[in-house]
C-alpha cells in the first residue's frame, strides 16, 4: 500500500504506521464539497467505485434505491494495486486512465493523501467534489427522486446513533482486526465486532428494519459489512469467532435488504472475495478460500 505526497508516490506505507500501537488508523477524506441544491444535470457528476469497497458500495445502494442510475454514471476501478485502484482497461475510465490516482492528480496535481473510492467527480469542472462516502450518500438522498428518502427527518437521530455505533466497532472494526499488527489490537477489534453483532441480533428480534418501518441508511450501513462478512472478513480478516450466517435475525435482515429492487445489481460477490484476497498484508499467498458458506440466496 502507498500514498501520495505532493503528487508523487511514497512507497511501502501501512495503514498501521504512524501511531506505534499496531492498530489500523483510517485517515479522514480530503475532498469535502457539496452538490448544489435542487436538480442536477444528468451526466455531469460521476461516481468512481470498486466492487470490493464497502464504502463505495453504499453509494451504489443509494444511487440504485433513489433511482439515479440515469442521472449519475458509474465507473469501476476494481484492481487493487500498490498504486491505488486500477481500471481493468482504459475504456473503464471516461478519460482513458489506467489508475484512479490519475483522476486525483487531474483534480489536484500536488495531491497529498491516499487514493480511495468512492469519488464523486464533476466532469464539467474536472474536479473531485467529494470522496467521503457518508457525505456522498446524504447528497444523493437529497437529489430529486420519486423514491422515498432513506434518511427520514423523524429518524435521523436514531440513524446517526446506529451509524456511530456500527462504524467504529463493526464497519471499521473488521478492518481494525484484519490490519492489526499486534495481538492486543486484534483481540480488542474482534471483541468489538462480535459485541456489536450480538447487540444488532437482539435489536432485530421482531423487527424488519433497524429504524422505523422501512429501509433507511442505517440498514444499508449494516448491509455492506454483512454482505462481506462470511465471504471476506471471516477468512481474510480473522473475524472468525462466529459466522454471520450463525445469526438468524441478522441473516434475515441481510436477505431482506438484498431482495429490494435494484440491490443485487450493486454487488458482485466473486469480485468482492477476489479483491480482499488480493491484499498482500492479509493474504500473502493470494489463495481464495472455498468457504465458509453463506445463507444469502443470490439472484
Amino acid at each position: 500500500m502507498a500514498r501520495m505526497i505532493d503528487g508523487k508516490w511514497e512507497g511501502e506505507w501501512r495503514p498501521t504506521d504512524g501511531e506505534g500501537d499496531g492498530k489500523f488508523h483510517r485517515k479522514p477524506s480530503v475532498f469535502r464539497d457539496q452538490l448544489p441544491d435542487g436538480p442536477i444535470e444528468p451526466g455531469r457528476y460521476h461516481l468512481f467505485v470498486a466492487w470490493t469497497c464497502p464504502w463505495a458500495h453504499r453509494t451504489l445502494l443509494f444511487r440504485a434505491l433513489k433511482g439515479l442510475q440515469d442521472v449519475i454514471p458509474v465507473h469501476f476501478a476494481n484492481v487493487l494495486t500498490d498504486k491505488s485502484w486500477a481500471f481493468e482497461d482504459p475504456t473503464a475510465s471516461p478519460h482513458g486512465d489506467d489508475f484512479l490516482y490519475q483522476l486525483y492528480l487531474r483534480a489536484d496535481p500536488q495531491y497529498t493523501g491516499r487514493v480511495t473510492v468512492p469519488v464523486l467527480w464533476d466532469e464539467v469542472e474536472q474536479r473531485i467534489v467529494n470522496n467521503e462516502s457518508s457525505e456522498i450518500i446524504a447528497m444523493l438522498d437529497r437529489l430529486p427522486s420519486p423514491a422515498p428518502t432513506l434518511r427520514p427527518t423523524e429518524h435521523l437521530d436514531a440513524i446517526a446513533a446506529w451509524g456511530d455505533r456500527m462504524y467504529d466497532a463493526l464497519n471499521n472494526g473488521v478492518y481494525r482486526a484484519g490490519f492489526a499488527t499486534g495481538q492486543d489490537a486484534y483481540d480488542e477489534a474482534v471483541k468489538g465486532v462480535f459485541q456489536t453483532l450480538d447487540a444488532l441480533e437482539e435489536h432485530l428480534t421482531g423487527r424488519s428494519w433497524l429504524v422505523g418501518d422501512h429501509v433507511t441508511e442505517a440498514d444499508l450501513r449494516l448491509f455492506v459489512t454483512a454482505l462481506r462478512f462470511d465471504a471476506a472478513y471471516v477468512p481474510f480478516f480473522r473475524c472468525n469467532l462466529r459466522r454471520y450466517a450463525d445469526y438468524d435475525n441478522l441473516s434475515a435482515h441481510l436477505q431482506r435488504v438484498y431482495d429490494l429492487p435494484g440491490v443485487p445489481e450493486t454487488l458482485n460477490l466473486h469480485e468482492i472475495r477476489k479483491g480482499y484476497g488480493s491484499i498482500a498484508q492479509v493474504n500473502p499467498t493470494g489463495i481464495l478460500p472455498i468457504g465458509p458458506p453463506t445463507r444469502l440466496v443470490l439472484r
